[in-house]
Formats: structure tokens, sequence, C-alpha cells
């Protein structure tokens, strides 16, 4: 996968893998453990906003708790506002539980379960390109102008 992002691993099997939204960065680092998941070193139950925190926990709604039970991610995120930190957090962690079982597990199993977040919501695996347009003279924003008078 081209998404592979994996530093080689000292004393235990760990991947290293980065998520997008906007300009929000999510760098989950996932190895081996006993389903640990910190983001910016607290608990993933105490992420703020709580309305935001079901989508944080989707990744784990839709593979079930037991796919994460033997694994440790930490995450890292920085830029971006509120919306696009969650939504690069959950991305990475999607993407890091499907590069550590490519890389340590089986093939099988990580196809099984690239194919149900992919089937669930595909920016789960796959960065949305969309960035802000740059404002220009003559207008407000990016594409509206200003009103036009003849008199």
């Amino acid at each position: 996968c081209s998404f592979l992002a994996a530093k080689p691993a000292t004393m235990s099997n760990s991947v290293q893998v980065f998520g997008r939204k906007k300009t929000a960065t999510a760098v989950a680092h996932c190895k081996e453990g006993k389903g640990l998941i910190k983001v910016n070193g607290q608990p993933i139950s105490l992420v703020q906003p709580q309305t935001l925190r079901e989508k944080l926990m989707e990744p784990m709604v839709i593979l079930g708790t037991e796919r994460f039970a033997d694994v440790d991610i930490r995450v890292r995120v920085r830029g971006g506002g509120h919306v696009a930190q969650i939504y690069a957090i959950r991305q990475a962690i999607a993407k890091s539980l499907v590069a550590y079982y490519q890389k340590f597990v089986d093939e099988e199993s990580k196809k099984s379960i690239k194919d149900a977040l992919m089937k669930y919501d595909r920016t789960l695996l796959v960065a949305d390109p969309r960035r802000m347009e740059p404002k220009k003279f003559g207008g407000p924003g990016a594409r509206a102008r200003y009103q036009k008078s003849y008199r």
C-alpha cells in the first residue's frame, strides 16, 4: 500500500501512519499492546468536543473492539480546527490498524478490515484532497465579486 510510512521496528512490531483533513495532520503510532488508544497523551474517551467523539469511535464500532484488543495506538495531532482534527485522527487510527495487520498479522484479515472500512466510509482510508481556495482581489472571497453599480 502506498500510505505505509513504517519505521523499522526496534524492540516491538510497530507502524507509523498519518491521517489528514484540510490543514490538520494526525500521526498514529500503532504497536502491539493491550488495547490502549491515546490522542495527544489522553485516552480517546476524553477527546473534546464530546459531540464529535462518536466520529472518533467509528473505526472501533465498525471493526469491533476485539481487533483493537492486542494493539496500542498513540496519536499526535496538530493544525486545523476541531472537526478537521477529529477526521484526521479517525483516518490515522483506521489506516494504522490496516498497516499493522498487513505488516505483522496476515493479508486476509487486513483485506477484511480494509473492505469493512471502505464499505462504511471511504474517507477513513483515503484523504480528502479539498483545500481552501485563496481569496483574490476585487471580491470578498475566492470566487464572489463585489456588487456592481451603474449609478
